[in-house]
């Protein structure tokens, strides 16, 4: 599902295996991603919500970018440089211990295999992408639905020169580090994750068969979505989502709408509260239909599009 591309966790599913000790994988299996020619200078869109004594600006952000595109600049720069605080969806990622105990909570290594689950037309292409992009088969056929749909996603990327520490995210954590800024997290690892396996198993079969479907087109996809986030054109950006979400409104409900209301309450609450703060969300929530910027409307809270340059 396209909408993944924008909402998942991708640090935690791009290693769906942590062990106790990490080693350098091999060369031939993880290639050093070519910079792209040139360098890009993207203009994301950033919002600012604003009362007397309290700034918060709001960033969206792509969990994982490809070398050579720069944004921390401009007026993104700026904001971020006058907050004391930065909000992330996660305030760091998590630790090994923490992704292990997750990974055991999202295998079913006594049940029926993930590949007997799947719909007969889909389990030869499942196999299949397995195979081609390295996976590790055995392991994944024993993953609930929802960790096999991230981890099919993630794992072409990796190859495509795509890396979670050049990330938005990794990227303002390290700044904000090297400012002494708070760093808080609107949600917890565990949290987030208990996001999908709170899916019943039928959506979450529904999600990694619309994950296997569109395998095809995602390199494309996430190209069309980091171009328009880099032309800081969240109208278009929405038009992308809502076309990957619009056969899946019960996901759309759980994992996009509900947590933008919820945030939206956090940042009517942190308006009660003097400074300014730098939040930054996944991009498929500052977009579109029930966004944040819908939810606070409805709160009667103001939320201005700053100008790009």
């Amino acid at each position: 599902m396209g909408a993944l591309l924008a909402l998942a966790p991708f640090p935690l599913a791009a290693q769906p295996a942590p062990p106790p000790q990490r080693t350098a994988p091999a060369a031939a299996s993880n290639p050093v991603p070519t910079p792209l020619p040139g360098v890009v200078h993207a203009r994301p869109a950033l919002w600012e919500v604003k009362d007397k004594d309290t700034t918060i600006y709001l960033f969206g952000t792509i969990h994982l970018l490809r070398p050579g595109i720069t944004w921390l600049e401009g007026p993104r720069k700026a904001a971020f440089d006058a907050a004391q605080e930065l909000v992330l969806e996660i305030a760091e990622d998590a630790d090994p211990a923490t992704q292990l105990r997750i990974l055991q909570r999202a295998l079913d290594p006594t049940g029926p295999t993930l590949t007997s689950k799947l719909p007969e037309a889909a389990r030869a292409r499942f196999t299949a992408l397995l195979r081609e992009h390295g996976g590790q088969a055995a392991m994944v056929d024993r993953m609930k639905p929802w960790l096999a749909a991230i981890t099919l996603t993630a794992l072409p990327l990796g190859k495509l020169g795509y890396d979670p520490t050049l990330g938005v995210e990794a990227q303002l954590r390290q700044a904000a580090r090297a400012q002494g800024k708070t760093i808080t997290g609107l949600e917890t690892t565990e949290e987030q994750m208990g996001l999908f396996e709170s899916l019943s198993e039928p959506l979450q079969i529904k999600l990694l068969v619309d994950t296997i479907n569109e395998q095809d087109d995602i390199e494309q996809s996430l190209a069309r979505m980091i171009d328009a986030w880099s032309a800081g054109n969240p109208d278009v950006l929405a038009e992308q989502l809502n076309k990957s979400m619009e056969d899946d409104p019960a996901l759309v409900q759980h994992l996009l709408t509900e947590r933008n209301e919820r945030w939206a309450d956090w940042i009517k609450a942190r308006l009660k509260q003097p400074g300014t703060v730098f939040l930054a969300v996944g991009a498929g929530h500052l977009a579109g239909k029930g966004s944040v910027q819908e939810a606070l409307r409805k709160r009667r809270i103001k939320s201005r599009l700053l100008p790009g340059d």
